[in-house]
């Protein structure tokens, strides 16, 4: 008999019913990935198990399970607040680190399975790549994968269901390109890969290619769907009452009908055979992808979407340019109220998300966060990933250095910035990771390169300054930024712990963060971001080249900078900024912000 556990139940109780349920299933050990059947970065409630079974609230972790042991890895961004989270859990903190080939659950497992065990992992929230890697571990010593079984229908009493928000279209002039536009432009892809069908479970695809957004995912407008194109048609398979009539009307003048989310699965099944079906091993789940007929042909390939939509038109980076005026207008409101009430009224770091929030919402556009606020004060700012809660949080107050990692979601565009700023008197040594932190951002930021260079080769150039300091970071640099959709986008990527894969090519259209860092753990943090968008600098004997628009509009703090420690042409680059900044951000701003932005944007 199963035996469900509900919310008022401990992290140890609820392990102890998985094992429970193991048992009953005749399984060794348990694998809990952050994911749901599309891979998402933000989970709908639905899929949260590894945070509902481990009280690990971090975005990325997996959870291994066995009779004696139970364990969360994660990496280094994650670890001060995995080891707080899981303290008198009985689950064990498993650090990775950079560089390691194969993902070290999956080493893990191999290593203490005995020979002729079995592993259970949803099948549905599992990507075909990562299946592939742990089948292959699994199988050299014998243990079977078992990915038929849901342990966590048979532990999580009142379970959330599919999310049920409405879903709406995002139309001109928001966005340029028509829906039958986006659909011709993959089908022709399709073409050139031999593929007359396609399958897409990601859901910033979905919302890019049929020009539709939802609320299903914290932070990300995006809906809980799969989609199937064909030669002629398309399918958008999702939960019942999601789609109104008006809409589905909308969607059949561009020949995409509307199924039930169930159906997708069925839909694989039923493919003619001999026919191609072109599927992204990396943004599939094995479970849907066993759906499909052995006499089908599958085509691997990165989603063509993925591309498309990282480019972005014209007018949406002339919409994006308009949107980061106005979210550097909410910037300097807040800013304005900060300055003036530091030290007069009570603040803490979950203040800073209240007020913040509340200075983009007045903004026209906002739709939302694009990501849960970061405001950390000296140590917690050590911690790349922290967030502030109810139960702990610091007040700002006496010296120091104040992080605030913050973005929003606005018709027109996405947003993502760090900023750090000073209390009271920062230190010499907090001034000099400041310095080294903004040396890093600005070579980055004025950097030209070779277009179609694999991105993760851009690290270095921001990191150098702060290696010949003898310092580093444990994230990547930079990921790629959508328009209105996942503030987290690919296919670029500038991290070093990122292979340098053929699709990482960086184009022109692109827009990416630039977020190099130092930490000090128990002391203090300091990122400095912006957003960049990739543009043609210039065509040689050589072949074509691009550098970097700064797009985002917001003063770099330069109270924190130790001026002793800046070139020339570091000055040059920081005061031509500051002053774009100001031109174009104070025709939204008036009284105490304008104020502000002007004394905050005077050159050194």
């Amino acid at each position: 008999m199963n035996a469900r556990l509900p919310e008022t139940s401990s992290i140890p109780e609820r392990i102890a019913a998985l094992r429970a349920a193991m048992a009953r299933a005749g399984v060794d050990a348990a694998l809990v990935p952050s994911a749901d059947p599309h891979l998402s970065e933000y989970l709908p409630r639905r899929w949260q198990g590894r945070e509902w079974l481990s009280g690990f609230t971090g975005s990325v972790g997996t959870l291994v399970v066995t009779k004696d042991f139970a364990g969360v890895w994660v990496d280094s961004r994650y670890w001060v607040q995995a080891e707080q989270q899981l303290a008198g859990t009985g689950i064990a903190l498993m650090k990775m680190t950079g560089g390691q080939q194969t993902a070290p659950h999956i080493d893990w497992l191999a290593q203490n399975v005995s020979a002729g065990g079995a592993v259970a992992v949803d099948g549905a929230v599992l990507g075909v790549a990562s299946a592939r890697a742990l089948a292959d571990a699994l199988k050299a010593r014998g243990i079977a994968m078992r990915t038929d079984l849901d342990l966590l229908d048979d532990v999580w009493q009142g379970r959330p269901s599919l999310p049920l928000e409405p879903v709406y279209e995002h139309v001109a002039p928001h966005a340029d390109t028509s829906r039958a536009g986006k659909l011709g432009q993959v089908r022709r892809a399709m073409e050139e890969k031999g593929a007359q069908w396609h399958f897409i479970s990601t859901l910033d695809d979905l919302a890019w290619l049929f020009n539709l957004r939802g609320a299903d995912v914290n932070y990300n407008p995006v809906f809980v769907a799969h989609g199937l194109i064909g030669p002629d048609e398309a399918t958008l398979f999702v939960a019942d009452g999601k789609v109104s009539e008006a809409l589905a009307r909308s969607l059949a003048n561009d020949k995409v009908r509307v199924a039930t989310y169930g159906e997708a699965a069925a839909a694989l099944a039923a493919l003619p055979a001999q026919a191609a079906l072109l599927v992204d091993p990396r943004r599939v789940t094995y479970g849907l992808l066993q759906a499909v007929s052995s006499a089908v042909k599958v085509v691997e390939s990165v989603n063509p979407s993925t591309f498309f939509k990282s480019r972005k038109t014209a007018a949406e980076a002339d919409h994006v340019r308009a949107t980061m005026e106005q979210d550097g207008a909410a910037l300097a409101e807040f800013f304005a109220w900060f300055e003036a009430a530091l030290g007069r009224e009570r603040i803490t770091e979950l203040t800073i998300d209240e007020k913040l929030t509340a200075a983009r919402a007045r903004r026209p556009g906002f739709k939302s966060l694009s990501f849960a606020t970061i405001a950390g004060f000296n140590a917690n700012g050590a911690m790349p990933h922290y967030r502030a809660t109810p139960e702990s949080h610091s007040v700002i107050e006496g010296d120091g250095l104040l992080l605030i990692d913050s973005g929003g979601q606005y018709l027109d565009g996405t947003t993502d910035i760090t900023r750090v700023v000073p209390v009271g008197t920062p230190g010499a040594e907090q001034k000099r990771d400041f310095t080294l932190v903004l040396k890093g951002m600005m070579a980055l930021s004025r950097a030209q390169f070779p277009r179609g260079i694999r991105s993760p080769m851009l690290d270095a150039i921001a990191r150098a300054p702060i290696w010949e300091a003898g310092a580093d970071y444990g994230h990547g640099t930079g990921h790629g930024v959508g328009y209105f959709l996942n503030v987290h986008e690919g296919p670029q990527v500038i991290s070093h712990y990122a292979p340098a894969e053929p699709w990482t090519a960086m184009e022109e259209g692109m827009i990416t963060s630039v977020e190099p860092g130092i930490y000090r753990p128990g002391k203090w943090g300091v990122r400095i971001e912006n957003l960049v968008l990739n543009q043609r600098a210039q065509t040689t004997e050589f072949g074509d080249f691009l550098n970097f628009e700064t797009l985002t509009l917001c003063p770099i703090d330069t109270r924190c900078i130790d001026l002793a420690l800046m070139r020339e042409d570091e000055r040059a680059w920081l005061n031509a900024y500051h002053e774009t900044v100001r031109v174009r951000v104070a025709p939204h701003v008036s009284g105490d912000a304008l104020a502000w932005l002007e004394k905050r944007t005077q050159p050194i």
